[in-house]
């Protein structure tokens, strides 16, 4: 079952590229959540989608906002990669991607882990999904616009 606008996001613990715990639980509360899940670190894709919410991180966090990254890849390949780009905000390491299936995630082709972004407001409800392989600065500007409107 995918995880629809309205519902309430499915809470979870991952490790983050700075080897500590992070649960989506933790923000309930006190921050709206950007959840974008994406396939892989350090390719063109992923890299262009990571710094476009690098170089909107300050407009995020202006609107009360934490951005928060998933893939599959190791906390070692997201420290490398965050350092590589400067990206301020935390990558999740979802190694067997229990996440991605437990939000239903889909996959492109069948084959590429897919790249989907959630917008979820303080209640941990989900307000907006994102689901566009190829459509990256979309992933950033439809997640602003959730966000300004609320």
């Amino acid at each position: 079952m995918a995880v629809k606008v309205g519902d309430t996001a499915p809470d979870f613990t991952l490790v983050s590229q700075s080897g500590a715990t992070v649960s989506l639980g933790d923000f309930r509360g006190k921050k709206s959540v950007v959840l974008y899940f994406y396939p892989k670190d350090d390719t063109p894709g992923c890299t262009k989608e990571s710094c476009e919410f690098r170089d909107r991180y300050d407009v995020f966090t202006t609107a009360g906002a934490e951005v928060i990254g998933v893939s599959a890849d190791s906390p070692e390949s997201h420290q490398k990669f965050a350092a590589k780009y400067q990206l301020p905000f935390t990558l999740l390491s979802d190694t067997g991607n229990q996440v991605r299936k437990l939000y239903g995630v889909p996959s492109t082709l069948g084959l590429l882990p897919g790249r989907v972004t959630y917008v979820i407001d303080t209640e941990g409800v989900v307000q907006h999904i994102f689901n566009s392989q190829f459509n990256f600065k979309g992933h950033i500007e439809e997640s602003l616009k959730t966000l300004q409107a609320a």
